[in-house]
């Protein structure tokens, strides 16, 4: 057993490479091959790439408003207290809304795949 303070002790760090925008991360659990937990906040406009997860993911959203758009292409309007889950090997994406950052706890269960970038007509799109 271990109690984890919050957060993993390193600097918050701005996401790169597989994100749009201003996306700051705070590592939780970041040392287990099968389970990583991140503390993320995006900024309005900002998104994850598409991606999957091999075990699945749980999003528990704790500030603002934001989007998750799944597999199906339903995009899903999330906001505080709203817990998501995505199934193992479901091809997803998630950020913030266009007038409202969006911060989630990401608990990511196995591998993560990440794919292509959402496309700027996607994203525009996904606002309804």
């Amino acid at each position: 057993m271990r109690i984890i303070s919050g957060r993993s002790g390193a600097p918050s760090g701005q996401a790169a490479n597989t994100f749009t925008g201003e996306v700051w991360a705070d590592g939780v659990v970041t040392d287990r091959p099968d389970v990583k937990i991140n503390n993320v906040i995006f900024t309005p406009c900002a998104r994850t790439y598409w991606h999957s997860h091999e075990g699945g993911q749980i999003l528990q959203v704790f500030r603002g408003r934001g989007l998750v758009t799944g597999g199906d292409g339903e995009t899903r309007v999330i906001t505080e207290g709203d817990t998501v889950w995505i199934e193992p090997g479901e091809r997803h994406w998630h950020g913030g809304t266009v007038e409202s950052l969006m911060g989630h706890t990401a608990i990511s269960l196995g591998t993560t795949t990440w794919l292509e970038e959402v496309s700027e007509a996607d994203y525009a799109a996904a606002q309804g």
